[in-house]
């Protein structure tokens, strides 16, 4: 149940870490968040590249409101979503309690990247999150709007405090429109180029293909795509024996039925092959044989949703 009265972000002091240490991607989150920890001690840090500098990253600042926090971590080390490890600074990451709900990391930059570089016109966001999709995408010339559809109080009232989109450069940010919405009811009242949904904690998780077609069912927009999106079409591919290659994919994508993009970039396939094995951590549909290539080094073959 939604709180009555608008709640309000209150700013926080910076949480600086002691002298050497480092904090991983995974934040020491469960398994069914983030998946086994990296064993630093046998990673050289001193030798892993540094992540590019995000250009939204200097617009967090530590915040709280309610259950939520913004949270801002001087250096982590983190694997990407199609890469490797490598080393952040400046870290922002937002916070329900304990648990991490998004950060400006490789993983996340990078599960993203896909549809900002494809948004156009009238870009439909489901779930606010840090608003880092949002902003990326207002920036793009082709972008002409773009509506944020969020139904949790708290996080829209962060957003206020926060200002992230009224600081975006050129007055990009007027051309986000935030709805206080849910994702699963909410219909536009005109014409979406892309629907781009992102409301899940995990990268993987039980009837996300489902959800999004009653999405665009309400929402009939021109193109689809959603986070997790080469997890998914991965899961559905290898279930039925298809390899994980342009063909394969494209034929599991056909059998969603929903307008998808994305699968046309360069190296999809291998992408996705390397997004397989680093993020699927054994989450595979039930009666799955994982082929030897896919399989994480930490699992067993497929652990069945």
């Amino acid at each position: 149940m939604r709180s009555a009265a608008r709640p309000t972000a209150t700013l926080i002091e910076s949480q600086e870490l002691p002298a050497g240490e480092v904090m991983l991607e995974q934040f020491t989150q469960p398994p069914a968040l983030h998946g086994s920890a990296i064993n630093m001690r046998e990673v050289d840090i001193e030798n892993l590249p540094v992540a590019p500098d995000d250009p939204l990253r200097s617009y967090y600042r530590p915040l709280a409101t309610g259950a939520w926090s913004l949270r801002v971590l001087p250096v982590a080390v983190c694997e990407g979503y199609f890469t490797g490890l490598q080393v952040v600074n400046g870290l922002a990451l937002l916070m329900r309690r304990q648990d991490v709900w998004m950060s400006v990391t490789p993983l996340e930059t990078e599960s993203q990247q896909i549809g900002v570089d494809l948004a156009h016109g009238h870009v439909a966001i489901f779930g606010l999150g840090m608003g880092w999709a949002a902003a990326a995408s207002a920036m793009r010339p082709e972008v002409d709007k773009v509506t944020v559809v969020e139904m949790d109080d708290e996080i829209l009232a962060l957003h206020e405090t926060l200002g992230l989109f009224e600081r975006l450069p050129d007055g990009v940010g007027e051309k986000i429109e935030i709805v206080h919405a849910d994702a699963l009811e909410w219909k536009p009242d005109s014409p979406v180029d892309l629907l781009v949904p992102d409301i899940w904690l995990d990268m993987v998780s039980w009837g996300r293909a489902e959800e999004v077609h009653d999405m665009q069912d309400n929402v009939g927009a021109e193109a689809v795509y959603f986070w997790g999106q080469e997890l998914e079409l991965a899961r559905h591919a290898v279930l039925k024996g298809r390899a994980l290659d342009d063909a394969g994919l494209a034929e599991t994508a056909t059998e969603f039925d929903l307008p998808l993009v994305g699968l046309d970039t360069p190296d999809y396939a291998a992408r996705t092959r390397i997004a397989t094995k680093q993020w699927m951590k054994g989450r595979w549909l039930e009666g799955t044989e994982v082929p030897e290539d896919l399989r994480h080094p930490d699992y067993d073959g497929a652990q069945a949703e």
